[in-house]
């Protein structure tokens, strides 16, 4: 029997030593603490094996089990104990009893590892944390929306109490706000002047003060000379309806009055509508001046090549809803043919000031030379217009009052325009109880800062 002894500082130490002396059969006789190391007795599996009975009948004969020499739990490092085998007598090397470690059982073969797909897993958590994400944007989003729509409430009854107590203690302006609301400016408008109205108690004075503030701010031109004598490529362009055809005909008479025909050229784009074309060339055969029709961008290039000599040429174009994904290939092509063409929009006094802000946006590509305001024989109320350009910051040429040519067109007067907006209105259309909430409802318009006051 070779019984081998094993020293180190701690059961792991030693225990790694037994298997590596006496592979993973072997068997421990006794384990125990010797001045501060650990000090095991081991016997190989196959000496074991010999100091056992050989008869078949006697149930000690079994092969000696599989001895487990894994690294102790740290359990069993705090308490070293004896492993026996049960085929082997027990030696003990000193009188002190020792807690007895029962032996590790036997474990089978371990079956081979199942592949980890780690593209799966990848997957699975980018899953999760993308869910995750969606979910927390949802929420937020919807928790934002509220504080909004809670903040706007809480400023619109915050806006009508305060409004309301000035409609006590500045009568005033309550009826300057009455009267550009019937005008047909908008509450933002309304709402801004009345706010930097000077300290009055006569409401005619203050709506005179209102009247004069808005004149100044409508960039008029005041002579016609500017556009007329310059000359230049100009295109009118706007929505369907608003009076394009019309417009172009009776300022190429006043070009042919000022120039004579020879110096004026007519083109017109709009080949969608039945007769368009056909209604241009009669307005040029009674001024006698060439009108030449283009489909494209193309067309468009080679005409203004060709007309390059003259002093003004006016282009008519096909009149598109401002919703309509053609206005930005219209403006496109006007800014795209090589020559400097200068769009003038045209705006249909009759149309709302939300639906002229609309067409505005919608035409200003890189920026609008002017606009004329057209059908003010046939506008209720002129403010919406006035409204639109004051905001808007554009140039208003002239203001077209009828279908006579050239006669029903006139320079823009900004005294007379906001005399015939504030003059022309009926009854007023709201009543003090309903003031407050119109002004609280309007919001704060950017555009508003550089109204001029002086």
């Amino acid at each position: 029997m070779n019984v081998k002894k094993f020293t180190a500082p701690t059961s792991r130490e030693a225990l790694r030593k037994v298997r590596e002396a006496l592979g993973p059969d072997a068997v421990i006789l006794s384990n125990r603490a010797v001045d501060g190391t650990v000090e095991i007795l081991a016997l190989a599996g196959d000496d074991a094996a010999a100091l056992a009975p050989h008869s078949s009948d006697s149930p000690m004969s079994a092969p000696a089990p599989h001895l487990d020499l894994a690294p102790a739990s740290p359990a069993a490092e705090a308490a070293p104990s004896l492993v026996a085998h049960p085929a082997a007598p027990v030696l003990r090397t000193t009188p002190r009893p020792a807690p007895a470690v029962p032996r590790a059982p036997t474990r089978p073969a371990a079956a081979p590892a199942p592949a980890i797909d780690m593209d799966r897993i990848s997957s699975m958590v980018a899953e999760a944390v993308a869910s995750a994400k969606a979910s927390a944007a949802a929420e937020m989003t919807s928790m934002m929306s509220e504080l909004r729509a809670m903040r706007g409430m809480m400023e619109t009854q915050l806006n009508e109490l305060a409004f309301a107590s000035t409609q006590q203690r500045e009568p005033h302006k309550t009826v300057v706000l009455r009267e550009m609301l019937a005008a047909g400016f908008s509450a933002s408008l309304a709402r801004y002047l009345t706010d930097k109205l000077p300290a009055t108690r006569d409401g005619a004075e203050a709506l005179q003060w209102i009247r004069t503030v808005l004149a100044r701010n409508i960039n008029a031109m005041s002579n016609e000379d500017a556009l007329l004598e310059q000359g230049g490529v100009f295109a009118l362009v706007g929505p369907t309806g608003v009076g394009k055809t019309t417009t172009t005909a009776k300022l190429a008479a006043r070009c042919v009055m000022r120039h004579g025909p020879e110096k004026l050229a007519l083109i017109t784009t709009d080949a969608y509508r039945i007769g368009a074309h056909e209604q241009l060339r009669i307005y040029g055969k009674i001024l006698g001046v060439m009108v030449h029709s283009v489909k494209d961008e193309a067309d468009l290039r080679i005409a203004l090549n060709e007309l390059k000599n003259k002093h003004t040429v006016l282009i008519d174009t096909v009149g598109v809803s401002q919703r309509d994904q053609m206005v930005a290939e219209q403006v496109a092509m006007l800014q795209g043919v090589g020559t400097d063409v200068q769009r003038i929009l045209c705006m249909n006094a009759t149309s709302t000031q939300e639906t002229l802000s609309e067409v505005v946006r919608a035409y200003q590509g890189s920026g609008l030379a002017g606009a004329i305001i057209t059908k003010l024989d046939e506008a209720a109320s002129i403010g919406s217009a006035l409204d639109v350009v004051i905001r808007h910051k554009l140039r208003l040429f002239y203001a077209s009052n009828g279908q006579r040519v050239p006669e029903d067109l006139h320079l823009a007067d900004p005294a007379a325009l906001v005399e015939r907006a504030f003059g022309g209105q009926a009854a007023p259309k709201y009543g003090d109880a309903e003031l407050p909430l119109l002004v609280a409802g309007a919001a704060q318009d950017p555009m508003l800062r550089e109204v001029r006051f002086g």
